[in-house]
């Protein structure tokens, strides 16, 4: 939906299963247009598109983006963003680590990304910008080193001068938002820095490549690595750097005592990475946990040694803090929404995207999956009234 300052906001529909394109329009269908009715007061609903790679090249087939057109306009709909960040499969099944496979050294995944984009600009009403997201290149574990890094910088330069060519034959501003995740490539604003960095001094001609390709700002996962939204923010866009769009997420945090940390087994479940990073106090060091399971096994064995804080990659629903014992980082959320007030034209894109539903210990579940997402629409556009980014 269209907000103050031109501002979109919706929600990912990676929260609902779909894997081909039959199932993710079905999932529009039974789920979305139940949420639109809700929350949106018969305005034009903007939609944020989760494509697979398979539903992406379905969608692709003779007649079905006309047809898919044809039903957004009859239920005054329109998408406004795509999900490109998960290839495959995202639900009921292990995830974890195959969410960054194809990376960015793919050209599986530069093809993927460049048909994102031939939809989304057949999809996109007159002026309204469309951006896709996907992931900070590649991940940690990996093992990329200064080839697979200029592959990564090569597939990058390549997919932007393909969204130039779009933007430029349909009129549409386009943008490619790389997303900041912990253990990701580049995880924190200030690998994020050195990352783009990095390309500019391999590609210095390439002026107008942040016209093009930008960074999607996730505040669970910035917050998951003690950053601040202010400063964060403020640095990344700083640097000249595009804020594609900004991603509304919560983490789960905790003081790690023996009685939080097996109270923490109930979040560990075998589908979605969950990285954990313990703060040992503001001047030391940050330590890292690819997964839960990891956090918990190093815990059984260093139980004196788990320091002052946990913060949990697990998407908590933005409108309902946990209780018994748990707390969450929605403060880096509300901080985001302080920033963007004060920088209203930084960033044109806003998703909710709370993909845990399935997994969700169900004392944390509000109804069904519809139920939660009207709930978090409520509390986010409250809080965007008051900072005058909403209409009241």
């Amino acid at each position: 939906m269209l907000l103050n300052h031109g501002i979109h906001l919706g929600y990912c529909t990676n929260i609902h299963r779909g894997e081909t394109w039959e199932e993710t329009w079905r999932g529009l269908k039974e789920y979305t247009l139940r949420v639109k009715d809700r929350v949106c007061g018969g305005k034009p609903y903007g939609i944020g598109l989760r494509l697979s790679e398979q539903a992406a090249r379905e969608l692709s087939a003779p007649g079905k983006i006309a047809e898919f057109k044809d039903w957004l306009e009859a239920n005054n709909c329109y998408v406004f963003t795509i999900n490109g960040f998960p290839y495959g499969s995202f639900h009921g099944t292990r995830v974890k680590e195959q969410v960054f496979k194809p990376d960015w050294t793919s050209k599986a995944r530069l093809e993927y990304t460049n048909l994102l984009f031939d939809i989304l600009a057949q999809l996109l009403p007159p002026g309204v910008s469309g951006s896709v997201s996907t992931l900070p290149g590649s991940h940690k574990t990996f093992g990329v080193g200064a080839e697979e890094l200029g592959a990564i910088f090569e597939n990058l330069r390549l997919c932007r001068e393909h969204i130039e060519t779009v933007s430029t034959a349909t009129g549409h501003d386009l943008h490619l938002g790389l997303e900041p995740e912990p253990l990701g490539l580049f995880e924190t604003s200030g690998e994020t820095l050195k990352f783009f960095g990095l390309y500019f001094d391999r590609h210095p001609q390439d002026k107008d490549f942040f016209k093009y390709v930008g960074l999607n700002y996730d505040t669970c996962h910035l917050a998951i690595e003690y950053e601040t939204p202010k400063r964060a923010l403020s640095r990344i866009t700083g640097a000249g750097i595009r804020l594609s769009k900004l991603h509304f997420s919560s983490a789960l945090k905790l003081a790690p005592t023996p009685e939080m940390v097996a109270k923490l087994q109930a979040f560990d479940e075998p589908v979605y990475f969950h990285q954990v990073i313990a703060s040992y106090g503001p001047t030391e060091p940050l330590r890292r946990f690819k997964d839960l399971p990891d956090a918990l096994a190093f815990a059984q064995t260093n139980p004196k040694d788990l320091g002052e804080e946990w913060r949990v990659h697990f998407h908590i629903p933005l409108h309902a803090q946990p209780t018994d014992g748990f707390d969450s980082t929605r403060d880096h959320i509300l901080g985001a929404m302080d920033w963007l007030a004060q920088n209203p034209a930084k960033c044109q894109h806003i998703e909710m995207e709370t993909y845990t539903w399935e997994v969700l210990p169900a004392e944390m579940r509000a109804g069904d999956v519809v139920d939660q997402l009207v709930k978090e629409y409520d509390w986010t556009l409250a809080e965007m009234r008051e900072r005058q980014l909403a209409e009241a």
